[in-house]
């Protein structure tokens, strides 16, 4: 796969973000109509509009996407870090 493939961020929805994390999951898009309470031809919907914004093809492709543009996070690999004003300002402030 080229790497440029992958080199725009798209810009999603608040509801496109979270069925692209549900789709990350491994939910089908019934599991999501379902968890979302909207019909399966509206998720089917979403996805297509998710993968043309997002330029994959496939949802192996968009996984890919969002981690690589920070927008899921899977067992704590990959997630975002704390805002600097949020971080300790000594290590003695930190918990360990």
């Amino acid at each position: 796969m080229e790497t440029s493939k992958f080199s725009q961020a798209a810009l999603l929805s608040t509801r496109e973000l979270e069925i692209v994390e549900l789709v990350v999951a491994g939910l089908s898009n019934q599991k999501i109509a379902v968890r979302l309470d909207i019909s399966k031809r509206t998720v089917d919907n979403h996805i297509s509009n998710i993968l043309k914004k997002t330029n994959t093809d496939n949802r192996v492709e968009l996984v890919r996407w969002a981690l690589q543009w920070g927008k899921v996070c899977i067992d704590d690999v990959n997630c975002c870090n704390l805002p600097e004003d949020s971080k300790p300002q000594d290590y003695n402030e930190m918990v360990l």
